[in-house]
C-alpha cells in the first residue's frame, strides 16, 4: 500500500478502541497495610521524587503512589512481584497502549499477560497514567493532558525509586504496544544503559515522517491533546530529535523485538471472541479501525528493519502474515518475545 492510503488509513484511529484504549475507567483497589510486604521502605529522590503510598493487593501484587517532581503530580504504579524475593531481582516495565492504563484497555483486563509472566522471577511494574502522551516529554503544557515529562519519570525518577523500593537489582527491559511501541524505542535512545531489552509490538518508530507523523496526531487528538504541544507543528526539529528511525543507533546493544500483523483479518478477529470487541459492530470496529492502523504498523516496521539492518543493528522481527491491531496478537507476541526480554534481563527463556 501506498504511504498516501497509509496515511489516509491512519485517520480511522479516531476510533481509538482498538488502539489499546476504551473509555471506562477501572475501579480502585481497596487500601491495605504495607507490612506483610519486601518493599524496602519509601525512598526519595533529591528532586523530590518519592514513594508517597503502598497498597497490599494481595501477596504478590502492589501499588505504588509515586510522586513525580518533573510533572508535579501522582502517578500510580502497579507491581506484580517474582515468583522469587529471595535475591534481588531484574525489573520488566510494561506499558499499555493510548488509554495509558487509565481504562479498561490494559494487559491485565485483556489478557493473560501477567498470568504468563508469574512465574519468571521479574518485578513487572506498570504505570497507570500517561494516555495519549506517548509517554514523552512534551515541549509545553497542554491544556487538555496537562504537563507530560513522561520521558523524564520513566527513565530518571521512576526506576531507582522501583530498585531500592523493591530490592531489584537495577537490570531492566521494557515492553509496549501500539502508542507505547512508539515509545518503547524512544526511552532507550533517551537514557542509553538504563534497558538490556525492548519488545515493540504494533508500533510506528518512523514518527517525522509524513505517515508517522499522522500516527502520533490522530492518536493525541483522540484524547484531545495537540501536538504542536508535543513536538511541535510537522517538520519541527524536535520530530526528527524524538524518532526512533532517525536516531537508531542509539539502540545498538539493547535486545531488540518488533512485531506486527499485516491488518489482514486472523484467528482473533472473529465475532464475539475472547478478543475481540463485543457485537456485530465491534468486529468491524475491529476488522476496518485495527486493520487499518496495522497496516500503518507494518509499513513503520518494516522501514525500522531496513534501518537496523544498514546500521548493523542485530534485532528479532516478528512479521505475521494476519493479524489486526488488536489484544490477542499483542498477547501472543509479549509470548514470542519472552526470550528476548528474558535474555536482556539476565534470565532463562
Amino acid at each position: 500500500m501506498g504511504s498516501t492510503r497509509i496515511r489516509s488509513a491512519v485517520t480511522a484511529c479516531a476510533a481509538v478502541i482498538v488502539c489499546g484504549a476504551t473509555a471506562t475507567a477501572a475501579g480502585n483497589a481497596v487500601a491495605a497495610s504495607a507490612d506483610s510486604i519486601t518493599a524496602l521502605g519509601n525512598p526519595v529522590r533529591t528532586n523530590g521524587s518519592r514513594i508517597t503510598e503502598t497498597t497490599v493487593l494481595d501477596e504478590r501484587n502492589l501499588r505504588l503512589q509515586v510522586y513525580s517532581a518533573a510533572m508535579r503530580r501522582t502517578v500510580e504504579i502497579d507491581v506484580q512481584r517474582p515468583a522469587d524475593t529471595s535475591a534481588p531481582r531484574p525489573t520488566l516495565y510494561l506499558l499499555d497502549g493510548a488509554g495509558g492504563g487509565q481504562d479498561t484497555a490494559t494487559w491485565q483486563q485483556r489478557t493473560t499477560a501477567l498470568q504468563f509472566l508469574a512465574d519468571k522471577n521479574v518485578n513487572v511494574v506498570q504505570p497507570v497514567g500517561g494516555a495519549w502522551t506517548y509517554y514523552t516529554d512534551w515541549r509545553a503544557p497542554d491544556p487538555v493532558l496537562g504537563v507530560n515529562k513522561w520521558q523524564t519519570f520513566l527513565t530518571e525518577e521512576l526506576p531507582p525509586l522501583i530498585d531500592r523500593a523493591l530490592g531489584a537489582n537495577g537490570v531492566n527491559a521494557i515492553a509496549g504496544l501500539s502508542m507505547s511501541g512508539t515509545s518503547v524505542l524512544q526511552l532507550p535512545i533517551a537514557a542509553p544503559g538504563l534497558y538490556g531489552a525492548v519488545a515493540s509490538y504494533s508500533g510506528c518508530a518512523q514518527i517525522s515522517d509524513p505517515v508517522g507523523y499522522t500516527f502520533v496526531k490522530t492518536v493525541v487528538s483522540t484524547g484531545g491533546g495537540n501536538t504542536a504541544n508535543m513536538y511541535g507543528p510537522l517538520g519541527d526539529p524536535m520530530w526528527a530529535a524524538n524518532d526512533p528511525y532517525r536516531n537508531a543507533e542509539g539502540l545498538r546493544g539493547v535486545e531488540l523485538f518488533l512485531s506486527t500483523g499485516t491488518g489482514i483479518p486472523g484467528r482473533w478477529d472473529t465475532l464475539d471472541g475472547p478478543y475481540t470487541l463485543p457485537g456485530v459492530g465491534g468486529l468491524a470496529n475491529q476488522l476496518a479501525v485495527g486493520g487499518a492502523l496495522e497496516v500503518a504498523s507494518n509499513y513503520c516496521t518494516h522501514n525500522m528493519q531496513a534501518r537496523l539492518s544498514e546500521l548493523g543493528i542485530p534485532a528479532t522481527f516478528d512479521f505475521q502474515p494476519v493479524g489486526t491491531h488488536s489484544w490477542g496478537y499483542w498477547e501472543d507476541a509479549l509470548v514470542a518475545s519472552w526470550p528476548v526480554l528474558a535474555k536482556g534481563l539476565g534470565l532463562p527463556s
